[in-house]
């Protein structure tokens, strides 16, 4: 084999390699990466069966219990969205509440939570929520 012909076979397969590893780093990344909607956008833009945050006001009057789950709504003031949660919720979940959920929308359009996290005081607004409501004119906070 002559030595041009080495380097051209020892580039390509370096060139593969790297190939490999980046798409293998960028698939693990793509697995774990989050994506938060807001209930007016969550139903176009996230995908089924994919995990996602929802956050927004938990709707008043929404909020039922019964075995352990429970059943509440979440709205920026325009859509709502159902949202089923097994276990504790926090402290400071509250109907009228600022709240951001973590879990997958299901092929029912139904949002199931995995995880409820609620403000820490009653000044606090999660950042991402806080721009969803101020764009569709409901939260007029700081």
């Amino acid at each position: 084999m002559s030595p041009k012909l080495k380097r051209g076979t020892t580039l390509a397969c370096l060139i593969a390699i790297l190939g490999l590893a980046a798409w293998l780093i960028l698939d693990g990344l793509n697995q774990h990466v989050v994506f938060f909607y807001g209930p007016s956008d969550i139903h176009q833009q996230a995908q089924p069966d994919r995990k996602a945050r929802l956050g927004g006001l938990v709707a008043v009057g929404s909020v039922t219990q019964a075995n352990h789950q429970t059943r509440f709504a979440i709205t920026d003031g325009n859509t709502s969205v159902v949202v089923v949660y097994v276990g504790i919720l926090p402290d400071l979940f509250g109907e009228g509440q600022g709240v951001v959920t973590e879990g997958i929308l299901t092929s029912e359009g139904v949002f199931q939570a995995s995880r409820v996290l609620a403000k820490h005081d009653e000044t606090y607004m999660p950042p991402e929520v806080a721009e969803i409501l101020k764009a569709q004119g409901v939260w007029r906070g700081p």
